[in-house]
């Protein structure tokens, strides 16, 4: 299969700490605590295809805890950028608990280095779509981030 090509500038949303031990736009964390489409010798940059997914992402694994000193960043995905798409019909076991078939999907994206972008359903908000970015890609220069801004969570998500 050949990797698409985005017909449009898409927008897409990352949240992390800017005073943390990695800038919010790296791929370190992924190997430190590596995600459902990905293993710690094969990095990758998580991002959301909205902001408000990416919060339910950040809430997911904070184990309901506030975290503490979140911003967040736009990434800018010009148009053109290479792409590829994972759905539950191409991929049916991708929700699976173990995790192991899109662990073993996206090491391979990865590893051939495909395409920069890999679009896969987000685990916490089905209909919608995680974006996952190849930082060995060599389109991955072409990505343009916004300065980090605070994230404001409303007190009642915690009660």
């Amino acid at each position: 299969m050949k990797p698409q090509r985005l017909d449009r500038t898409v927008t897409c949303y990352r949240i992390g700490d800017p005073d943390g031990e990695y800038p919010i736009f790296d791929a370190t964390g992924s190997t430190l605590y590596p995600g459902r489409w990905n293993d710690e010798d094969n990095p990758i940059i998580y991002a959301a295809e909205h902001y408000a997914t990416a919060m339910l992402e950040k809430l997911a694994h904070g184990q309901g805890q506030m975290p503490a000193n979140q911003h967040y960043i736009e990434i800018t995905l010009p148009k053109g950028s290479s792409y590829d798409v994972v759905t539950k019909d191409t991929l049916p076991d991708w929700a699976h608990e173990d995790g192991s078939a899109a662990r073993e999907c996206g090491t391979r994206w990865i590893q051939e280095v495909r395409s920069l972008l890999l679009f896969v359903p987000c685990y916490v908000a089905r209909v919608d779509k995680n974006i996952l970015i190849n930082p060995a890609h060599p389109e991955f220069s072409s990505i343009e981030t916004t300065l980090a801004n605070p994230v404001w969570w409303d007190e009642r998500l915690f009660s």
